[in-house]
């Protein structure tokens, strides 16, 4: 971006200079007041946040909520003001500030967009849940995502690989619009909407603007990203469709997919005396149910029961034949089918793990 046009883009930021909301009288045309959040005793957290929870297409189009002061990490001080979720399946971290300057909402909003980049569809699940319980809400939130993704089930390739940053303030400081810009040319995806209340009567109003990037030029970004993802996609349809032979002891598989390879694997680590759980500890990987059951038993108790770590995945996304479904200690679980890139990795942990020595697997030729 060359000097002259930062220049322009700083004067379009410039918080001295706003377009006035005119009423219409008749023959002429009155300036509506303008106001302030703090003049109107408009909270932070109480109002605006509560209100962009409930209605985010307003500063963010084409979203949905995952979390409210989210903070899954260690320093649980620090927590996202809004973690949503847009049909891109891009994670979109939101800062909220009434203040006049925005504060330093920029350096929040990139740490945190640092913290939840490599955010799992299994974790965005988990938040989710979160989130739905602590406002009441009965509702499956895996379900919620998908329909919302328009996916058929989990996709963990596609899901999270980008961050939208969006930070909405009454204003910018043009300290914090440099940095802002900066980081936009630096291929970082962020957006400044600014919240401009006004005073008409006993009513405020709200005047919601994107000041940066410019409609036009998000409209370009938002091409280069679909042709981004087409690309992506394009690469997904040519996953690694490697089979394998695995031995366990003197048994050989033949021709296994690797969802297959890690069932067998998991299943001989809990035959030898290991917990399921103890073996793969993701809860949501598992579909447990009390009780021991067939798989058509089994499917439907698992309707009407779950286990308090059991997964709300559809059941048909796991391992339920009856020769496939594992009876431990009075209950029945079922291993997900759905590994994506981790496969692998989590056999060669379990193997060293549990001192499996005697299995053993490579790629068929």
């Amino acid at each position: 971006m060359n000097v002259r046009m930062r220049e322009c883009l700083l004067q379009v930021f410039d918080w001295s200079y706003v377009v006035p909301i005119y009423r219409l009288n008749g023959e002429t045309a009155e300036p509506v007041e303008e106001t302030t959040f703090q003049a109107e005793s408009i909270m932070e957290r109480r109002d605006l946040q509560a209100m962009f929870r409930n209605a985010i297409e307003i500063i963010v189009p084409n979203a949905m909520v995952l979390a409210e002061e989210f903070g899954d990490w260690e320093e649980s001080r620090r927590r996202i003001d809004l973690l949503c979720l847009d049909r891109e399946a891009r994670i979109v971290v939101v800062e909220l500030k009434r203040t006049d300057d925005g504060g330093h909402m920029e350096l929040q909003a990139v740490r945190y967009a640092a913290m939840v980049s490599h955010m799992t569809f299994a974790a965005a699940v988990r938040a989710h849940e979160e989130f739905l319980s602590s406002n009441n809400v009965e509702d499956d939130a895996e379900r919620r995502i998908l329909e919302f993704l328009g996916w058929d089930e989990p996709q963990p390739d596609e899901f999270g690989s980008d961050i939208l940053i969006v930070l909405a303030s009454a204003e910018f400081s043009k300290e914090l619009t440099t940095a802002v810009m900066w980081l936009g040319e630096h291929d970082i995806d962020i957006r400044c909407v600014r919240l401009k209340p006004y005073k008409l009567g006993t009513d405020v109003l709200l005047d919601v603007q994107q000041i940066y990037p410019l409609p036009e030029a998000a409209d370009y970004q938002v091409r280069l990203r679909e042709k981004d993802r087409e690309e992506r996609r394009a690469r997904s349809q040519n996953r690694d469709l490697t089979r394998f032979n695995l031995t366990i002891g003197g048994r050989v598989y033949e021709n296994l997919p690797k969802r297959h390879l890690a069932y067998y694997v998991i299943r001989e680590g809990i035959e030898r005396g290991a917990e399921p759980l103890e073996v793969y500890p993701e809860g949501r990987r598992w579909l447990i149910v009390p009780g021991e059951y067939t798989e058509s038993e089994f499917l439907a108790a698992a309707e009407n029961e779950r286990d308090e770590i059991s997964s709300t995945s559809e059941s048909r996304r796991f391992f339920t034949a009856d020769d496939e479904l594992i009876k431990y200690q009075g209950k029945t679980y079922a291993i997900t089918k759905m590994w994506g890139n981790q496969t692998l990795s989590e056999v060669d942990r379990i193997i060293e793990q549990f001192q499996l020595k005697d299995i053993s697997y490579r790629p068929q030729a």
